[in-house]
Order: C-alpha cells, then sequence, then structure tokens
C-alpha cells in the first residue's frame, strides 16, 4: 500500500467517525477536541459551510460508501436555506454551493441540485460592478474586492457550461483580469483587498485584510490567486491565466522552501510571533497539482514534486489521526490579527487534504 493509499484509508475510517458524532451539524474548527455547529455559531450563510459536503462527496466518489452520500445531501438541504433567507449572501456562495448543489449535480445528475447550483451561480453574477469590472466580495462594502474570489467565480464558469449562456463567463473572465491588474504583485506576491471607489470603478489601493498589512503577503490568500488563475485557465483556456498562476505558484514555492515545506500564516510577517498557515500549503497543494495537469511532461515532474513536498512536511507535523478527536490536519490560521485561531484544525484545510490525496491517485471528483 502507498502512502497516498495509507493516508486515504485513515481519513475514510475518521470522516466516518466525525460524521457520526456531528449527527447533522455542520462543522468549521473543532473545539476542545470536538466539532460544535457553525450555523448556529456564525450563521447558516457562513462562508465555509460547502466544505465537509464537499468531503463527503469526494470520499463518496472515491468509496462508494452510500453514507457518504446521504449526509452529504442532508448537509446541501440544510445550506439551501441561506438561498431563501438571502440576509447575509455574499461572494462565498461559490464555495457554498459548488461543493455541495454542484457536487451533488456532477455525481447523480439531480436536476434539483443543477438548479440550485445555477440560482447560486445568478446571484453571484448579480454582484457585478459594471463600472470597475469587479464582483463586490461582501454586501457591507460594495468598493472591495478580495482574492479568495478567484475561487468561487469557478461557479460562474460552470453555469455558463450549463446554460449555454456567455454571460456567466464573460462577467468571470472581467472579475479575473481585474484581480490579477490590482492585486497580483510584480514578484508574484499577492494582496488581499483591492479598495474601488464603487461609483466610478477606480481603483484606490490595496488594504490589509486576514494578513499582516496591506503590503504584506498572507500566504491564504496567494494560495487562494494560485488555486483560482490555474482553474481559469481550465475554463477558459487563455494562457495569460496559466501565466499568471505560475508566477503566484513559483513565488509561494520559494517562500515554502524558506520553512521547511510548510507556509509561514503570512511570508512577510514579523519574526514573533512565527505563525504557520497549513490551510494555505493545502489549498497551494491542490493548485500545484491542476497546474502540473496542463504542462509538458518534464514541467508537469517539478509543479507535482513540490506539491508532495508540501504535503508531506504538513501531514509529518500535523496530521491528527486520534479517532477520537476531531478535525485532521492541524496548524490552520484563520487570521493573523485572531489569536483564538493560531494553527488549529480548519475544516477547509481537510477538504484540500483530502482532494489532494484523490488528485495524486488520479481518483479525483472535479468540483471547481
Amino acid at each position: 500500500m502507498s502512502w497516498i493509499d495509507d493516508y486515504l484509508q485513515q481519513v475514510t475510517e475518521k470522516v466516518t467517525i466525525e460524521s457520526g458524532r456531528l449527527n447533522g451539524k455542520t462543522p468549521y474548527i473543532p473545539y476542545d477536541g470536538f466539532y460544535s455547529d457553525v450555523v448556529s455559531e456564525r450563521g447558516i450563510d457562513w462562508w465555509s459551510n460547502g466544505f465537509w459536503s464537499g468531503i463527503l462527496w469526494q470520499l463518496y466518489a472515491y468509496s462508494h460508501q452510500g453514507r457518504f452520500k446521504d449526509i452529504a445531501i442532508t448537509q446541501e438541504q440544510r445550506l439551501d436555506g441561506a438561498l431563501h433567507l438571502f440576509q447575509d449572501l455574499h461572494h462565498d456562495v461559490g464555495f457554498m454551493w459548488l461543493l455541495s448543489s454542484v457536487a451533488h449535480y456532477r455525481v447523480t445528475g439531480d436536476e434539483q441540485a443543477r438548479r440550485t447550483g445555477i440560482h447560486a451561480a445568478t446571484l453571484l453574477a448579480g454582484r457585478f460592478n459594471i463600472a470597475g469590472k469587479y464582483l463586490v466580495s461582501w454586501n457591507d462594502h460594495p468598493g472591495w474586492l478580495i482574492v479568495d474570489s478567484m475561487m468561487n467565480i469557478q461557479l460562474l464558469y460552470w453555469a455558463s457550461q450549463q446554460t449555454g449562456d456567455p454571460r456567466f463567463e464573460l462577467l468571470a473572465n472581467c472579475h479575473a483580469d481585474t484581480v490579477a491588474k490590482t492585486l497580483v504583485r510584480a514578484d508574484g506576491s499577492v494582496g488581499h483587498i483591492a479598495s474601488f471607489n464603487p461609483d466610478t470603478g477606480v481603483f484606490i489601493e490595496q488594504l490589509a485584510g486576514q494578513g499582516v498589512s496591506a503590503s504584506s503577503s498572507w500566504s491564504r490568500g496567494n494560495a487562494w490567486a494560485l488555486y483560482g488563475f490555474a482553474l481559469t485557465y481550465r475554463h477558459t483556456r487563455n494562457k495569460h491565466y496559466l501565466k499568471l498562476a505560475r508566477k503566484i505558484a513559483d513565488y509561494f514555492i520559494g517562500e515554502c522552501e524558506h520553512s521547511e515545506g510548510i507556509p509561514l500564516a503570512d511570508f512577510r510577517a514579523p519574526e514573533e510571533p512565527c505563525l504557520y498557515d497549513t490551510s494555505a500549503g493545502m489549498i497551494a497543494v491542490s493548485g500545484l497539482l491542476e497546474i502540473s495537469s496542463w504542462l509538458s511532461e518534464r514541467e508537469q515532474q517539478h509543479y507535482q514534486e513540490k506539491a508532495k513536498y508540501i504535503l508531506k512536511a504538513i501531514v509529518r507535523r500535523y496530521a491528527n489521526w486520534n479517532s477520537e478527536e476531531d478535525g485532521i490536519i492541524g496548524g490552520g490560521t484563520e487570521a493573523y490579527y485572531r489569536p483564538a485561531t493560531y494553527e488549529i484544525p480548519l475544516i477547509y484545510t481537510d477538504y484540500f487534504f483530502i482532494e489532494s490525496l484523490l488528485r495524486l491517485k488520479g481518483q479525483y471528483l472535479f468540483l471547481w
């Protein structure tokens, strides 16, 4: 049995036990070793609410255990309540429904799941600021665009493919171009927030977000951009996006080599406190594997080896296979200035760990 098979066996066993303990709850961060229900704590519209469904669909496609499918559908039905409330939905509808309803449709062909995905994509398209050519990230800041959005626009590409309506893709392309112009720096590092005048669309400045400062390099933001531009290339075949993805990837790889393969929470943070963010690493691993799939054999090997290097470094230091505790990969840092969430298990770290393992094994369910 290879190391990938070994990890996947342990993951499947642990997620099976976690799902039983959760009993219908939606996980985010385990407190005192156990998941609580993020819906009751942060709301039905919390941005990460789709990742548990994504884990379940990936493992169902891999193991064919019907339990995973059943729980994923129950989670999807719970999440759909956010569409009806329409209280605080934001650009993260991509994260929420690509990994739930769209995953459901991809696996089973369920037509209601397809309609729900298109509904979510239509809401995302409605956030487009025509003057600035960007999707508004948060409702209380109509002039803000955040780099995480590069993953969410993949929902628009899916909607275009499903409906035959090019408007979804055109909006996604415009947004990606605006991200490239305003957040991707010459050295391959990435800012977190771009601020615009929402009336004129004029770019004002980069702002600090979950990293150290406006001019720093929040590693998870770099990972979102790395993977997001690679996926945008997949959907458009525009080589400009692949070039951007590789530029960001090369920067990310170089920074990880200074910290034994595990990314710091911010690549330009002060020496103290020394904080890591394994979620950034696992997102980047999936992104590096996506990039490698579009390159020549010689170039493929480079990115695949770097992806394995980062993944193995994180697992050696942060994997927790204890079935009596929730969360598989620790070491995730939610935000640089949020001490309560320094180096902890995060549900999306586990999702991208599982996605990466399945990519390496060649049994990945494409959900983006």
